[in-house]
């Protein structure tokens, strides 16, 4: 099998006002590296088969357009510039894993006879672009290739959840303060220990800058320097001022060729060009609110004790290291765990590190690759360790290089992967309420006001995120002193999203509940009681915006005072517009949504113990369908149309409609609808047993009472033990007797025997 190996490196760099400063926009910067790196490896540009990106850091998030535009495929825009036509071209996915990822992949498509010459190059120019938009005459940078290729997409899987978005828990400053306090708390630091800790991580990074002709701050600096809150140095988050924190405002590039063996041989690329990669692993993390642990990253130490036995190597023989530095819980959360100590003798950074030499949003990685392979040429007994973090720690890729010739070797990640997979989750408290305590925290300071997000678990042991009030300092000031870990909250889920504070009574006074059962006045619906059937006619939508969140949790109120008063015995759900028929939003506004713990309409995610009859009077199509799938009957009028359309707009129907709908109608039927947001007519709803009765219009509501009032002649008991069972999809005969003995007992069952004994109508009373 042919060994790749690493022959062509280089770097560049500007920035502005330096003199010779070219203003190189990111697709020129991304070619001088790369003509660079094939000139120092004397191997043509259409020598090169493969060539891989890593993804340009304002095309990381998708909806959001870029500053300038830019070209449409851009690692064939940069083939184009250097005269190269390479059978694949790979745009990566988002994250700094991504350099040493591909950096693997492609090593491993040499040594399988894919690729012969490969290369990978990553470049932003994100101060250029920014001074450019600054212009009144800012140009235009989209470019139209015209061609497809491996655009792998943004790769976010894992990294952001919906709980997140809700409560100001996207941005990288924030979450990476979380983790560090986490640590504080697991080690028991004071405030003041935990300053010059992060101060220690980092001012020997500053040395190694200050010596680099590719860095961006080029002073040394000291614990004090990095960690003195100053006008200029302001805290970003708690505790990270602005000095440690990733600096991404660069104009950087980065290249590597790679090919193998054979091929270096008949090129007639000198050996002492040519450096090995003898140690690899990529994995991953889960979902931040799901990891077992918020201080310590599992995935990233068992990817370079991995690496390094594949390696053949034990850390001692490591000779140089460089830990992706974002922040410096990056760095400690991996050296801690190697034993590794801030000053060691051999450092912890080849560059210099992101907040010094500079972070290129996903390309930062490829410069310390560069540097690893050029230490490894100017001493051949040099063994480097790069280590590359991408998300919120979520992947790991880690590399060793080595000038002494070692032969490829595939890793086990898949197996790795699943043992770490294995570990179970931590239960996740979407809709907290009650007594919690405080896992960990940050106050983001960079808003119109500070604002808490604190990561608590409630007294089941569930994780949960949560802000406090803008208009309450009290949280804030317990963790911004000394008493933050492990301190006791209470959190409540609201519309506006879940908010923490010191005690129950402050929170009954910033955000009272309701008083239970049912309110005189509501915001987004009407209800109306007659003989023990409670009407809820949704009047918060016209059909053409979707519900507010708030309207969600006024169902959701409504719908508990229905399950908790036993003179109501049967609800009937209909709206002033069609029940409501939610146009679907885009994936990123979705995902911003709070909704209550009973789920969208308050309905969604409830195990109802009473009959909930749909009189759908128009259109019910998303959130809506979802809703009335939740319902035990439902009466349509003859024009609406139901069905669920979120795959049109790249989201789907997580709300049970995806469960409910499959249950219903056969297989044919649910998979046309859901794979094509295709609705359906009401009296093909009929038919497939979605829809109970189709009538005329106007005549939904009045075919609803009629069946409420069939269901009042029923036992409320026999109902409600009834609805319980055939909830249990797992149900089995002893799950059946259970039912049946349990209703023996009840008021109904001998209101039964009597009013049978006395030949009359039962008189039920639902006990």
């Amino acid at each position: 099998m042919p060994t790749p190996v690493l022959v062509g490196i280089a770097q560049h760099s500007e920035q502005l006002g330096d003199p010779g400063y070219e203003g190189l926009v990111p697709v020129a910067m991304a070619q001088r590296a790369a003509t660079l790196a094939l000139a120092d490896a004397g191997v043509p540009a259409d020598r090169v088969d493969v060539l891989a990106c890593t993804r340009q850091f304002d095309a990381s998030v998708p909806g959001f357009p870029t500053v300038l535009g830019g070209p449409d495929n851009f690692p064939r825009a940069l083939a184009h510039r250097l005269g190269a036509d390479p059978a694949r071209c790979i745009y990566a996915v988002a994250g700094g894993q991504s350099p040493q990822q591909l950096v693997t992949e492609l090593a491993g498509a040499v040594a399988d006879g894919s690729a012969r010459i490969a290369m990978v190059v990553a470049a932003e120019a994100i101060s250029t672009v920014l001074a450019l938009a600054a212009r009144p005459d800012r140009p235009d940078l989209t470019e139209t290739t015209g061609a497809t290729d491996e655009d792998r997409g943004v790769g976010l899987t894992g990294i952001l959840a919906s709980a997140q978005v809700a409560h100001q828990l996207t941005d990288a400053p924030t979450q990476y303060a979380l983790f560090e306090n986490a640590r504080r708390a697991r080690l028991g630091m004071s405030r003041a220990d935990q300053m010059a800790d992060i101060g220690r991580w980092f001012a020997p990074f500053t040395a190694v800058a200050a010596a680099n002709p590719h860095a961006v701050v080029r002073d040394r600096a000291s614990t004090g320097d990095l960690t003195g809150v100053t006008e200029s140095n302001r805290l970003i988050v708690d505790p990270y001022p602005k000095a440690v924190v990733a600096r991404e405002k660069v104009n950087q590039s980065a290249a590597v060729v790679i090919t193998s063996d054979e091929v270096a041989a008949e090129l007639g690329i000198p050996r002492s060009q040519w450096v090995y990669l003898t140690g690899h692993s990529d994995l991953r993390d889960r979902e931040l609110l799901r990891r077992p642990e918020l201080s310590r990253s599992a995935p990233a130490i068992a990817a370079v004790n991995a690496a390094l036995a594949m390696a053949g190597l034990d850390l001692d023989a490591v000779t140089a290291f460089d830990l992706y530095s974002c922040f410096p819980i990056a760095v400690s959360i991996v050296a801690e765990e190697l034993g590794l100590a801030p000053d060691d003798p051999r450092g912890l950074t080849l560059t210099g590190g992101l907040p010094f030499f500079g972070g290129p949003g996903n390309g930062y990685s490829l410069h310390a690759i560069v540097e690893a392979a050029d230490r490894c040429r100017r001493d051949p007994g040099a063994r480097v360790l790069v280590g590359a973090n991408g998300g919120m720690l979520s992947k790991y890729s880690v590399g060793i290089y080595s000038s002494q010739a070692a032969p490829w070797q595939r890793g086990h990640d898949a197996a790795l992967q699943a043992e770490l997979d294995a570990v179970p989750d931590v239960p996740v408290a979407l809709a907290p309420s009650g007594p919690a305590t405080i896992e960990t925290w940050t106050v983001n300071f960079e808003g119109v006001a500070p604002r808490a997000v604190i990561i608590g678990r409630t007294a089941t042991g569930a994780r949960f995120v949560a802000n406090d009030f803008t208009e309450d300092d009290e949280v804030r000031a317990l963790v911004l002193g000394e008493n933050g870990p492990g301190a006791a909250v209470f959190v409540r889920a609201l519309p506006e999203g879940n908010r923490v504070t010191l005690t129950q009574q402050r929170m009954d006074a910033l955000a009272p509940l309701p008083a239970p059962g049912l309110r005189t006045r509501y915001d987004f619906v009407q209800v109306a009681v007659l003989d023990g059937v409670l009407e809820v006619t949704v009047t918060g939508s016209d059909g053409r915006q979707p519900l507010p969140d708030a309207a969600h949790f006024e169902l959701a109120s409504v719908f508990d005072a229905f399950e908790a008063d036993p003179v109501l015995r049967v609800a009937i759900l209909s709206g002033a517009a069609g029940l409501w028929s939610d146009p679907v939003t885009l994936p990123a506004f979705e995902l911003a949504h709070v909704f209550p713990p009973s789920g969208k309409a308050g309905l969604t995610a409830r195990a109802l113990t009473k009959p909930v009859i749909a009189a759908v009077t128009g259109d019910v199509l998303g959130t809506a369908f979802e809703a009335v799938l939740a319902c035990h009957l439902v009466v349509a009028e003859e024009q609406a149309l139901l069905g669920l359309p979120q795959p049109r707009s790249g989201i789907i129907a997580a709300d049970g409609g995806l469960v409910r709908l499959p249950a219903r109608v056969p297989a044919a039927v649910a998979n046309r609808m859901v794979l094509t947001g295709q609705p359906i007519r009401a009296a093909d709803a009929e038919r497939w047993g979605l829809v109970n009765e189709v009538v005329a219009t106007g005549e939904a509501l009045g075919a609803a009472r009629r069946l409420a009032a069939d269901i009042l002649v029923c036992s409320p008991a026999a109902i409600s033990r009834t609805l319980a069972l055939m909830a249990d999809l797992a149900g089995s005969g002893h799950l059946a007797a259970d039912a049946l003995d349990a209703l023996l007992v009840t008021g109904d069952a001998a209101e039964a025997y009597a009013a049978a004994t006395a030949g009359r109508a039962p008189r039920w009373s639902g006990t």
